[in-house]
């Protein structure tokens, strides 16, 4: 029972992630769009993001490995 909940759990969670960088990914684009001279800043921006938004879903990754092997 416990492991279906962490498997829905991680399901979420890759929802939640896909969502994160697709509304990053969006607003870079527009911001870039407006002011072109900034892309490269704006570039650094999105990858930083995309960094955090990726390390959260790997911590939740590694704590449901850790939920399903201990329950």
């Amino acid at each position: 029972m416990l492991q279906n909940l962490a498997i829905l759990a991680l399901g979420i969670a890759v929802m939640g992630v896909s969502i994160g960088e697709g509304i990053l990914v969006a607003n870079i684009a527009k911001s870039s769009a407006r002011q072109p001279e900034m892309y490269s800043k704006f570039q650094t921006l999105m990858f930083l993001g995309v960094a955090f938004i990726e390390g959260t879903f790997f911590v939740l990754l590694a704590c449901t490995f850790f939920v399903t092997t201990r329950g």
